[in-house]
């Protein structure tokens, strides 16, 4: 969770939750907030329900419905299939609803330990198995969308006037050069994570969970592998050794440069509303200067 006092967004998140919650009969006695970031995550208590809130995510991704009810659809694809992933709720239409200009989705609460990090052993074959059980997904899916929506995010921010002229020119260089880079590769492509990193792995009495398809996708598993080395805190052979299969670093080295990319600009993003996120995103502009500037 994002540190510091909720702002005016965050609060209409907890808000919209509550009322929507209620017009289908959940009573909320209270709501607790789980995290409070690229979206809010809120538990309204004494339910056995979340609410998943479009915050940040919604003033960059238009419209960010679409990918919610992908997020829904897929966890529930999983779940109809026994695979562990957090499901949507069951107690009340999981969405997308719309309220207050907020697009929400609902989901079943799943008590975990919110402290434990799972370890690259256990996270490195659930991932692929993962990616075994999503070749069977036939919905709708957008190629590589976590980096091909950073266009878009480079001209909303360029209308905040939040990143220096200077710097979102090396970004912009930076996406052409990596982008490229993935082309030329042409690697194979099924359905992936697209956001497979150890925070969105649960530990629960059921066992790990996998949670949080939003940035869902379709494109070569080496973007999960990024995701996943980039946030492991073990080193690339480690992590991609647990995993399991045979991998050229020269092949992931473009998708491990556009997750840094996208960390960069989301991380400016963020900043705009959390003061607690602006000195790390200067430091990863820092780190794009260097290397496209």
């Amino acid at each position: 969770m994002t540190g510091g006092k909720r702002d005016s967004l965050s609060v209409r998140a907890v808000e919209a939750a509550v009322a929507v919650a209620r017009t289908h009969g959940i009573l909320c006695d209270a709501s607790e907030v789980l995290a409070d970031g690229s979206n809010v995550l809120v538990h309204l208590q004494p339910a056995e329900v979340v609410a998943r809130v479009a915050t940040t995510t919604g003033l960059v991704r238009k419209p960010v419905e679409w990918w919610l009810a992908l997020d829904l659809d897929l966890a529930g694809f999983l779940a109809a299939r026994g695979f562990p992933v957090v499901p949507p709720s069951r107690e009340l239409p999981p969405g997308p609803h719309v309220y207050d200009g907020l697009a929400l989705t609902f989901w079943e609460y799943v008590e975990h330990d919110s402290g434990y990090a799972p370890t690259v052993g256990e996270v490195g074959p659930f991932l692929r198995e993962l990616h075994a059980e999503l070749r069977g997904y036939a919905g709708e899916m957008r190629e590589l969308s976590p980096v091909r929506e950073i266009p878009a995010w480079l001209d909303e921010v360029e209308r905040w006037h939040v990143v220096e002229d200077d710097d979102l020119a090396i970004l912009r260089r930076g996406y052409a050069e990596i982008t490229a880079q993935v082309d030329a590769l042409g690697l194979p492509e099924q359905p992936v994570h697209g956001d497979a990193h150890r925070k969105n792995v649960l530990k629960t009495k059921r066992g790990l969970l996998w949670t949080d398809f939003e940035d869902a996708c379709r494109g070569p598993i080496a973007w999960d592998l990024a995701c996943f080395v980039r946030t492991s805190g073990e080193d690339y052979k480690t992590a991609v050794k647990s995993y399991g299969g045979d991998f050229d670093l020269a092949q992931l080295k473009p998708f491990f440069d556009a997750r840094d990319l996208q960390g960069v600009l989301w991380g400016a993003i963020l900043s705009t509303r959390f003061e607690d996120r602006r000195e790390r995103a200067a430091e990863w502009m820092a780190v794009c200067r260097e290397r496209y500037g």
